[in-house]
């Protein structure tokens, strides 16, 4: 019997768009990165990555009894220009990926689905599923699987399915064999970097979190450095410029899963609509998405650096309406939009 076919068949019956398979271990060089990464301060706030940085190096840290690891990946790519709305002052930029339903609902159904099936098919195997709220490599864990590498910019990327790719992992006391490693594929392309709206690559491959959009809008709490809010247009969660302009996407292709079909009042939300959301009317909006997870207040700080942003005199009483909010950090925002917008024609 063929392990590998097997798993690969029925992962792909259960909806995965890439499955790949190698062995509980990453190179020591892994180790070394992500350290280097943390002993120079990239993580910002994340704290978690270094409370649990041995579990991220070292996938048996994190279950001993692990002997492989199958990698699964979920096409998210989107069938419209995911940049387009950045032109639109107005409006918010809200990432592909948190358009609609929160994809670790979606993908960790099927991987528990996968992981109930091979316990079944074979008796006494054990599992553990995780899609990145786990301290796991994926990444790394997906290079050595054979489904992508890491980019300049860090991600992954296929060349099957391009930057658009959930991951998720069934680790597994199976003996799976050793992984059919891809090789990287950048050349002397630097799109990824060059495109970055606030430098947040020192160098090819590297990454200082604390420059990233992605992290200023999701995982930074507390007030954005000054610098950076000029640069971060109306991205208000997320940030896709460094996927969306790698070469790799022309073999990328549009999801088919109804889950990940952009909601209309997401795709280019108005600033003003957002920035009236309170606590309440925000977990309505945001029921069942990633958006979520950050709260109405953290959320609303983001909309205001947008609303600073758009040089539309419009939009200054909504930030206004907001420089007495109870939240310190949304109303320094609001006050920081209004006088941005004071001298705007």
């Amino acid at each position: 019997m063929d392990l590998r076919a097997d798993i690969h068949r029925k992962a792909l019956d259960l909806g995965f768009d890439a499955v790949g398979f190698t062995r509980a271990h990453l190179a020591p060089d892994i180790r070394a990165r992500l350290m280097r990464f943390l002993a120079e301060g990239r993580h910002g706030s994340m704290g978690w990555m270094e409370d649990r940085a041995e579990q991220r190096a070292h996938p048996r840290a994190l279950w001993p009894e692990a002997a492989s690891v199958v990698v699964l990946g979920q096409n998210y790519g989107p069938d419209t220009d995911p940049l387009e709305t950045l032109g639109q002052h107005d409006r918010a930029t809200v990432s592909v990926y948190a358009r609609n339903r929160d994809y670790h609902d979606v993908v960790k159904k099927r991987l528990k689905a996968l992981g109930r099936w091979m316990a079944e098919t074979w008796p006494g195997t054990g599992i553990k599923v995780f899609v990145d709220t786990a301290p796991v490599a994926e990444k790394p864990l997906a290079q050595a699987a054979g489904l992508g590498w890491q980019g300049k910019h860090t991600n992954l990327v296929s060349r099957g399915l391009g930057s658009w790719l959930f991951l998720g992992e069934v680790f597994t006391t199976l003996d799976l064999g050793e992984g059919a490693a891809e090789r990287d594929h950048c050349g002397s392309c630097r799109a990824c970097l060059d495109v970055c709206p606030t430098n947040a690559f020192p160098a090819p491959y590297e990454l200082d979190a604390r420059r990233c959009i992605s992290y200023l809008t999701i995982e930074h709490r507390g007030p954005i450095d000054l610098e950076l809010r000029p640069l971060m247009g109306n991205r208000i969660y997320g940030c896709d410029d460094c996927l969306a302009v790698c070469p790799w996407n022309k073999f990328a292709r549009a999801h088919a899963e109804p889950a990940f079909a952009p909601r209309a009042e997401l795709t280019a939300p108005r600033l003003a609509d957002l920035a009236r959301l309170d606590d309440a009317a925000f977990r309505v909006l945001f029921s069942g998405s990633p958006v979520k997870r950050i709260g109405r207040d953290r959320f609303i700080r983001n909309v205001l650096v947008a609303i600073g942003n758009s040089a539309d005199a419009a939009l200054r009483p909504a930030a206004q309406a907001l420089a007495e909010d109870p939240d310190p950090t949304v109303a320094e925002a609001a006050r920081w939009a209004a006088i941005r917008l004071e001298t705007t024609a």
